[in-house]
């Protein structure tokens, strides 16, 4: 862990941050949804469509993966219906049951608001699957405001993410932490100005948790010391 990076696992340490910028997909949300629907339901409707084998479809997917990650391509439902012929947006009601909050997500929002934080979701999700996102799980109910990368057309691993992002939503960067399970993004937000990280170890309940050897990093919110005795938040 370097020296520079605060672990921000007391209730001490959490005072010095009044803004909380939350990624979506692996932190809040298990990414068991989104690994299942990329890795093999859509796969399958795209071995289906195209009368392809599910590994010759994969093949073809994985030509168009290569170079995309961190762009916001890679993150466009648009870009990807149109690269498919497939309507990704519907394809992902299929399997929105598999849409879950991760544990103990309401209690540590719950948490923060009784400390005043100002909640914000930053996520490169797409609307429409934002809006999914939110109408199964009402996590919306729970901050104070939700953004997507794409409302200024770059991805949270660009610099220019987190200049459009000061523009809309003032926030002090040093007293300010981004929680999320992406080491690209949280680099780059700290190269950019951000305060505090907090990386999520184990963002999808079906894979075992990873390590990161330079950024403070919990598998679940319980191990925050301060939050283990809190009261489950009704309806969660």
């Amino acid at each position: 862990m370097s020296q520079q990076q605060p672990s921000l696992v007391s209730a001490d340490q959490w005072d010095a941050v009044d803004t909380v910028l939350l990624d979506m997909d692996g932190t809040l949300l298990d990414l068991h949804f989104d690994n299942y629907f990329w890795l093999t339901h859509l796969p399958q409707k795209y071995a289906e469509f195209h009368d392809l084998s599910f590994d010759q479809a994969m093949a073809e997917l994985n030509k168009s993966f290569v170079g995309l990650r961190g762009t916001l391509n890679w993150y466009c439902l648009d870009f990807w219906t149109e690269l498919t012929s497939l309507p990704i947006a519907q394809l992902k009601l299929d399997v929105q049951t598999k849409i879950a909050v991760r544990p103990y997500v309401p209690e540590f929002l719950g948490a923060l608001r009784q400390q005043q934080k100002r909640l914000v979701i930053v996520t490169n999700a797409h609307r429409d699957s934002l809006n999914l996102k939110m109408q199964c799980t009402q996590l919306d109910r729970l901050v104070d405001r939700v953004i997507s990368s794409h409302d200024y057309q770059q991805p949270k691993e660009s610099a220019l993410f987190w200049d459009a992002l000061l523009q809309d939503e003032p926030f002090d960067p040093a007293r300010s932490v981004l929680i999320d399970d992406s080491v690209s993004v949280l680099l780059a937000a700290k190269r950019w100005g951000v305060g505090h990280l907090l990386a999520i170890n184990h963002p999808d309940s079906q894979q075992p948790p990873s390590q990161q050897q330079d950024i403070a990093g919990i598998n679940h919110f319980n191990e925050l010391p301060w939050l283990q005795h809190l009261q489950p938040i009704a309806g969660y």
